[in-house]
C-alpha cells in the first residue's frame, strides 16, 4: 500500500547539498510508488516556541504562523524525511525550531511511524552528524509510535552543488526505493 510521505527541508539555500539528498529521497519514494510532498521551511515563517505547553490543552499552538499547516501535513503524513545541513556539528536551527513547535502533535494520534535524516557537512568526517542525529533521536523518542529508519550523510561537501556525483545521493535513493 502506498505511503504519504513528507519531506522537510531546513536549508535556506536553494539547491543545497542537504536538499539535494531529500530530492533523491523523495525521487525514490515516488518511483516506489508513494505520494510524496517537499516543503521547505525556508518558505514559512516559523516563530520559537514559547514553552507555554497551551497546545497540550488545546491541540493547537497559540504563535500564529506557518507552522500550523507543517503541523497539519506532519500529523497526515506516514513518513517524515529531515534535511538539514550541519551547522557546527548539529542540526540547523530552522528544524530544531520546528521539531520544538511539534509540540502540539505530542500524545495526539499522528499518522507518521518511520522518520528518515539527510545531512550534509562541509566537515569530511563520517561523524559529522553525529549530534544532529541524537537530537533527532530525541525527538523521536517523544513519539513513540515513530523510528528513525535510516540517515545519509554526504560529509565533506560545502558549496552548493558539491555533492553531484557523492555516494549519499545514491544511498539516499535507494532509501526512497525502500518505502513501502
Amino acid at each position: 500500500m502506498a505511503k504519504k510521505v513528507l519531506v522537510i527541508t531546513s536549508s535556506m539555500r536553494r539547491g543545497g547539498n542537504s536538499e539535494t539528498l531529500a530530492d533523491e529521497f523523495a525521487r525514490g519514494a515516488a518511483e516506489a510508488g508513494n505520494s510524496v510532498e517537499k516543503i521547505a521551511l525556508a518558505d514559512y515563517e516559523l516563530k520559537f516556541c514559547k514553552g507555554c505547553l497551551a497546545c497540550q490543552k488545546t491541540g493547537k499552538c497559540v504563535i500564529k504562523d506557518g507552522t500550523e499547516q507543517i503541523l497539519a501535513k506532519m500529523n497526515e503524513a506516514d513518513v517524515i524525511a529531515f534535511a538539514t545541513p550541519i551547522y557546527y556539528y548539529e542540526m540547523s536551527g530552522q528544524l530544531k525550531t520546528m521539531l520544538d513547535r511539534s509540540n502540539p502533535l505530542f500524545g495526539t494520534d499522528y499518522s507518521f511511524r518511520d522518520i528518515y535524516l539527510f545531512t550534509s557537512a562541509a566537515d569530511g568526517s563520517e561523524e559529522a552528524d553525529e549530534r544532529a542525529l541524537v537530537g533527532l533521536q530525541g525527538w523521536i523518542e517523544c513519539f513513540d509510535k515513530t523510528e528513525l529508519k535510516g540517515s545519509v550523510l554526504a560529509a565533506g561537501v560545502d558549496a552548493v552543488g558539491a555533492v553531484k556525483g557523492s555516494p549519499a545521493l545514491e544511498r539516499a535513493y535507494e532509501m526512497g526505493r525502500a518505502v513501502k
